[in-house]
């Protein structure tokens, strides 16, 4: 197995970065795309490993996709996607494409199977499952878990309220609703990420949205459209921290995007102190986007309450690396759902403690006292196949006398190929362990 070594800098970080395209954007575009009259043309694909299970998804269905690398013509069967078919579909690592995808097959006369590896058999999918069945789909799973089988149909529109604040479920329900009879309303207690509405509306969807509700008639056919994938926030979060934390640092990360769901981070780090700076802010296809410029800044801790933790769901594990240097306690509170990630992120972070952080977990959050800019002593981290805590700590590697060596690195290209490059090309130390 490949280990990897991440040290401390001999200066500070410096230069001008770009992320992959927005993950979560483009999981959207290639579901809604297939479901399109007529060719969709996707810029800035990021080509990680969770949206080409998406993009391997959309062709088993029957749509036609033509891949030019970085720009992906998707030429939709319709409303008609998948009718007829008996398909299997292998999502690998991503809850994203088997979430989603359990909505996309579900209102259409055929038979679905939807498997994924080791990690992603261990994630719930009812949350999934039961609006599906109250909408008339016949969906089993085992014992809540994947592989799930989806006999699709003619569906009903129903009045949903989740539980939970997933852009996932509330997106699966929304691709369901559009091949539903009757109107759909969706209701979630947080707002969560709103990629699937923006990008609804931009292929002709008419929607109503509000007071925490989405309703949307079924029916409605979707037109293709050019859809430019803005870069990752997720992504550059870890950038962003690596250059907040390693002193005398300045980053600009070009073309982020900016969408008020997922700046939960950037609202974050500019609380403890971060010198973040917006420029160059534009709207392009309904999404926001704009440069991040980072300066290196004292960082103080703070609490992370539960209404903060869906706009910044992914990124908490680097948050959680850039408390343990802070100065003062940090807390985060409501954050069970990381316990349902592709690894338990809650317990993955513990293993800050062997790195000199105090800390204490709880079944849905944690506190830890802060270093006050460090350094955090060395050692080895287990990963746990888990593309975001491989990142996280590497980043915590750049304040760590000796280094943190990582077991598995090539994890991170799940959503973000070339991080390490990244990394390296802004003055990072790596190497071999």
């Amino acid at each position: 197995m490949t280990v990897l070594r991440i040290g401390m800098p001999a200066g500070p970080l410096r230069g001008d970065v770009t992320v992959p395209g927005d993950k979560s954007i483009a999981h959207r575009a290639l579901l809604l795309g297939a479901l399109a009259d007529g060719t969709s043309m996707v810029r800035g694909f990021s080509r990680g490993a969770d949206v080409l299970a998406s993009l391997d998804t959309v062709r088993r269905l029957g749509a036609v996709v033509i891949d030019e690398g970085h720009t992906l013509r998707i030429t939709g069967a319709g409303l008609e996607l998948g009718a007829g078919r008996e398909t299997v579909i292998e999502c690998a690592n991503s809850g994203t494409t088997m979430r989603l995808g359990m909505g996309l097959v579900a209102g259409v006369d055929g038979q679905c199977t939807l498997d994924g590896d080791a990690s992603l058999r261990r994630r719930p999918m009812e949350r999934v499952a039961e609006p599906l069945r109250a909408m008339g789909a016949r969906v089993t799973t085992n014992d809540g878990r994947p592989p799930v089988r989806v006999e699709g149909g003619r569906l009903a529109g129903i009045d949903w309220t989740s539980p939970v604040a997933s852009a996932q479920v509330k997106s699966a329900v929304l691709l369901a609703a559009l091949r539903a009879h009757g109107t759909t309303r969706v209701r979630e207690p947080l707002p969560s990420r709103d990629h699937t509405e923006r990008l609804l509306g931009h292929m002709g969807v008419s929607l109503a949205c509000g007071a925490g509700t989405i309703r949307v008639e079924g029916g409605q056919r979707l037109r293709a459209a050019e859809i430019p994938l803005p870069g990752d926030p997720s992504s550059a979060a870890f950038l962003a921290v690596a250059a907040l934390l390693v002193p005398g640092s300045e980053v600009r990360i070009r073309d982020v995007g900016l969408n008020p769901t997922r700046t939960g981070a950037l609202a974050i780090l500019r609380r403890m102190g971060a010198d973040i700076r917006t420029e160059r802010t534009r709207d392009d296809a309904g999404e926001p986007r704009g440069d991040l410029v980072v300066r290196a800044s004292p960082l103080r801790g703070t609490v992370i309450t539960p209404e903060e933790v869906p706009a910044a769901i992914d990124e908490l594990p680097v948050l959680v690396i850039a408390a343990a240097l802070a100065s003062g306690e940090t807390r985060v509170d409501g954050a069970a759902e990381l316990r349902l990630k592709e690894s338990d992120r809650l317990a993955a972070l513990e293993q800050l403690a062997g790195l000199g952080v105090t800390m204490t977990s709880r079944p849905d959050g944690l506190t830890l006292e802060g270093l006050d800019g460090g350094p955090l002593s060395g050692g080895r981290i287990d990963a746990a196949g888990d593309h975001r805590i491989a990142m996280a700590f590497a980043v915590a590697g750049l304040r760590a006398a000796g280094g943190v060596e990582i077991a598995d690195p090539e994890c991170v290209a799940v959503s973000f190929p070339g991080f390490f490059e990244q990394l390296a090309s802004l003055g990072a130390a790596l190497g071999p362990a």
